[in-house]
């Protein structure tokens, strides 16, 4: 008789939860067993792709003056009817304004240019091109570009335009991120397990997501995604560094990145 490893059982049964799951056209919902924790069936990396064809995005800032309230990922989508939403980047000690370029064509949440090389672009001033991408500023041309988009969240680059790993090693944190794949299609990219974010991008690049770009949004506790498709409803909350444990509440954010579906 062979002796079956409670290891090898846990295995068995989370690789059943790798794959892409079709929340709806245009949408897909993926779960990705990560390696660097081979005994936790939690230790999943939560994967949302989105086809620019059926969905476009919309920053919401709490900043605008239309706004006001800093909100969870999940109450953002509820409030201004998002499909889904995830961190846009992180905010200074005022809690509303983003470390780096943070705009949309009527407001401006921080106008400063960082030195970080990734910048979402979206709402196209020309139908020609992309209905959004991450501009790599080693190989794209953000001064052309720049005049074409009307929205942009910068942020840390973490794959770049090359599809290296150009993160460091460091610190092990939740993480909240957005990519791009050979598609052209979005990833709203969610782990609650802590990932030193170098590890996490030699995960990514080996999964069967096809990812081309990547750009870090959000760590720790504050980090978090929510998926409210009318059919189904999640909420992904990270975790307090160092603990293992997460806040029983989404902790309210003054900046997410959001979904809604195309009218046409």
């Amino acid at each position: 008789m062979f002796k079956i490893s409670i290891c090898f059982i846990l295995l068995l049964a989370t690789s059943l939860f790798s794959s892409w799951k079709m929340l709806e056209t245009g949408l897909e919902l993926g779960s990705f067993h990560s390696p660097n924790y081979p005994d936790s069936v939690q230790a999943t990396i939560t994967i949302l792709r989105i086809d620019p064809a059926f969905f476009s995005f919309r920053l919401l800032c709490s900043s605008a003056p239309d706004q006001g309230n800093s909100l969870s990922a999940k109450n953002w989508c509820k409030k201004e009817h998002l499909v889904a939403a995830i961190n846009a980047s992180m905010y200074q000690e005022d809690y509303k304004t983003s470390v780096s370029l943070m705009k949309t064509s009527l407001h401006i949440n921080n106008s400063y240019l960082s030195k970080d090389k990734t910048i979402l672009a979206f709402d196209p001033k020309d139908s020609s091109v992309p209905k959004f991408m991450i501009i790599d500023r080693q190989c794209d041309d953000f001064a052309t570009l720049k005049k074409i988009y009307s929205s942009f969240v910068q942020s840390i680059r973490m794959i770049s335009c090359t599809r290296k790993n150009v993160w460091a090693q460091g610190e092990l944190w939740s993480i909240a991120a957005l990519g791009t794949d050979t598609d052209g299609k979005a990833l709203f990219i969610f782990s609650s397990k802590p990932h030193s974010v170098h590890e996490f991008n030699s995960i990514l690049m080996k999964l069967p997501v096809k990812i081309d770009r990547a750009m870090y949004l959000e760590g720790g506790h504050i980090a978090q995604m929510a998926i409210t498709t009318g059919k189904f409803e999640k909420e992904y909350i990270g975790e307090f560094s160092g603990t293992g444990f997460s806040p029983s509440e989404a902790p309210q954010i003054p900046n997410v990145i959001g979904i809604v579906r195309n009218s046409n």
